[in-house]
């Protein structure tokens, strides 16, 4: 066994705890390095599962922007129907105008067809072939009989006057029908459109929810994200500060060893010069005792 570096007893003391207090920091290391370990896999994952969200996010969000889109196109498609509806009511009204217009220029008498007055004639000349009357009231079917006549001449010199004005009115009341489906229909459309915005904002409403909740989501994700990273600082910070305290009991153990070479070199020297061996041998006992009873791990 190669000789040992004399110590005094207090420095065998300082060794002793020195030992003890590097297989203390080398345990605490080991611990505080597999401790960052696991903090360092917790954060790979939450960034993991920050990325999913992520990805998820995107999709609803492109779809509320295709929503808005849409909604923005029914809002000026509402206008557009809109101002069609108020111009078909006007049409409506205008040809509402024209059928009153029409009727009022047709004299009551005008409206009477030919036809009509030939049939009052027939019954009449019936009547009085039919029927002993008296004096007066025969006259007085007589003179009637001649008067219905009269305005069977007229009718029928008027007949195509009459036909016009019928097909002007029956013109204004087609046109009147038109105007009044033209509106209705614009007023369909209209209220269509207003239930398809309506229903685009509600799915905007959804998506937004969905989003909302993907964010919130990220936003703990983030918070759980940071607090591991404090907590692998802190240990971190904690390890350093321990490596630096291992190295420093190294440097004291070293600067025994030499501290004992040089005694070693000091007492030996009236005894004749040690050999090189000798010297290397008795400077490296103390730090090989030292690792034989405590292997030191440092920076984990």
């Amino acid at each position: 066994m190669p000789p040992r570096a004399l110590l005094s007893d207090e420095e065998e003391s300082e060794d002793r705890e020195d030992r003890e207090r590097l297989r203390s920091l080398d345990t605490k290391l080991r611990s505080l390095f597999d401790r960052r370990e696991d903090l360092i896999v917790e954060v790979r994952h939450i960034t993991s599962e920050q990325k999913a969200l992520y990805d998820r996010r995107l999709a609803p969000q492109a779809e509320v922007e295709r929503l808005y889109e849409e909604h923005h196109a029914l809002g000026r498609r509402i206008a557009e129907l809109r101002n069609a509806r108020e111009a078909a009511r006007k049409k409506v009204e205008a040809a509402i105008v024209q059928v009153r217009e029409v009727r009022l220029t047709f004299a009551p008498g005008e409206r009477v067809r030919p036809d009509q007055i030939r049939k009052e004639i027939a019954e009449l000349e019936l009547r009085q072939q039919t029927r002993a009357l008296p004096l007066d009231e025969e006259n007085a079917l007589i003179a009637l009989l001649r008067q219905r006549t009269h305005e069977l001449k007229q009718a029928e010199a008027r007949t195509a006057v009459v036909a016009a004005h019928q097909q002007k009115l029956k013109d204004a009341e087609a046109a009147l029908v038109a105007a009044r489906e033209e509106f209705t229909l614009r007023g369909q459309e209209l209220t269509a459109a207003k239930a398809d915005r309506d229903s685009k904002m509600t799915a905007v409403r959804e998506k937004l929810e969905v989003a909302g909740g993907l964010i919130a989501s990220l936003r703990e994700k983030g918070r759980a994200r940071a607090d591991a990273i404090a907590k692998i600082d802190a240990l971190t910070r904690e390890m350093n500060e321990l490596d630096h305290e291992a190295r420093q009991l190294l440097a004291k153990s070293r600067s025994r060893r030499e501290q004992a070479r040089r005694l070693l070199r000091t007492y030996s020297h009236t005894r004749g010069p040690p050999s090189e061996e000798l010297l290397a041998t008795t400077a490296e006992a103390q730090l090989e005792e030292l690792l034989k009873r405590g292997k030191i791990t440092l920076g984990g």
